[in-house]
């Protein structure tokens, strides 16, 4: 019988929901992407690309127009100064580069530190890699991290902290002191960072975005991680990047090369005229908040409780007033009698407490789509 080198990892939860909805024509909070498209200027921008002829292969780098316009963003925001050409690779979005990212530097035995509960890519990635996940565990409701007990963690096999701001799925975000503690722990050391940004503007009530790339300490043995499917509604084009120094980037792009080799080349054209108006950013905080506010007064009457929400479009709520069910038999009973799809908050950890009673809804929906999962819930 032939195993593969995930011999215990199944179908994600994220399709098994995304199917269960399906089905039972279930309106779909549980997944993370949008239902509603892009801006038609994206459109008219890649198929004007393909037009003119930018069809065949791009530098496996990415196309020099993308990399400028990328490198502009990051000098207008936190005043950086990178090379385009040497310290930023476009990948096929950015699951493909914390996958690069980790096979790049973790070697067998190696150990990395995950903050849990974590996105469900970390630790497969880690395993496939010979690499040891040493898991440092955020209680519910508040997430704090007691940096601490992370560097209590540390010993000499301590290769990578991996961390995650704005978070998915419990949508906090990191804060300066945070990246300052982080900063101090990893400083005259051997361990590397991959910070995955992919909802780097989706930050809520006028804070910042707290970046590895605003901490140089942390930034020269860094890797960050960005989704251009997150910040312009386009997760099936499946465009990222990832930002490293220089002496990290060339070692990325020796496993990105043989991964995906490069990212279709009109899109990348696209996007890159796209980026020239930094308003397409710049205004997504206050569009998301206002859909995670719209929901959260939809459902302020039911018995669904909400956590604190500071980033990301994912609202985790608390449905023990409604039933001591395990998560994963509510979000299976709610989509099948109530029509509504969510994700269950265990899947996010290594050892779940299974006292614990969230689950993860998505509001990166059209209002319509979201009165219409409120009208469903109020039946809870």
């Amino acid at each position: 019988m032939i195993h593969s080198k995930l011999p215990e990892v199944g179908t994600t939860i994220f399709t098994v929901m995304s199917a269960l909805a399906r089905e039972h024509n279930a309106i779909n909070l549980s997944q993370g992407f949008p239902d509603f498209d892009c801006d038609p200027e994206l459109h008219d921008l890649a198929f004007r690309a393909m037009k003119e002829g930018h069809n065949q292969y791009p530098p496996m780098r990415g196309v020099d127009v993308l990399l400028d316009e990328i490198a502009k963003k990051y000098s207008a925001l936190y005043n950086l100064p990178l090379d385009p050409r040497e310290d930023i690779t476009v990948t096929s979005g950015a699951a493909e580069a914390i996958y690069s990212a980790i096979t790049a530097i973790v070697h067998p035995g190696d150990e990395v530190i995950l903050l849990d509960p974590a996105y469900d890519l970390y630790k497969p990635a880690i395993l496939l890699n010979g690499g040891v996940p040493r898991v440092y565990k955020l209680n519910s409701p508040h997430f704090k991290i007691d940096w601490s007990g992370v560097e209590r963690m540390v010993n000499a096999k301590t290769r990578l902290i991996i961390i995650n701001t704005p978070h998915n799925p419990i949508g906090r975000t990191m804060k300066e002191s945070d990246l300052k503690a982080l900063e101090n722990l990893v400083q005259n050391t051997g361990i590397f960072v991959i910070s995955d940004e992919v909802y780097e503007h989706l930050v809520f009530d006028g804070e910042p975005h707290e970046s590895i790339l605003k901490y140089p300490g942390i930034f020269q043995k860094g890797f960050a991680t960005f989704s251009f499917g997150k910040t312009y509604h386009i997760t099936g084009w499946r465009i990222g990047y990832c930002i490293a120094p220089k002496s990290l980037t060339r070692e990325f792009r020796k496993i990105h090369q043989f991964n995906v080799f490069t990212v279709p080349t009109p899109l990348q054209y696209a996007i890159a005229g796209y980026m020239k108006d930094s308003r397409h950013y710049e205004e997504l905080p206050v569009f998301f908040q206002k859909k995670k506010e719209f929901l959260q007064n939809a459902l302020a009457q039911t018995r669904l409780k909400p956590l604190v929400s500071e980033g990301s479009y994912f609202q985790l709520y608390d449905y023990s007033d409604i039933s001591d069910q395990p998560d994963v038999d509510f979000v299976k009973e709610m989509t099948i009698k109530h029509g509504v799809a969510a994700i269950p908050m265990s899947v996010f950890y290594s050892d779940p407490d299974p006292q614990e009673r969230l689950i993860r809804l998505c509001f990166g929906k059209t209002i319509e789509t979201l009165e219409a999962a409120a009208d469903r819930l109020r039946a809870l």
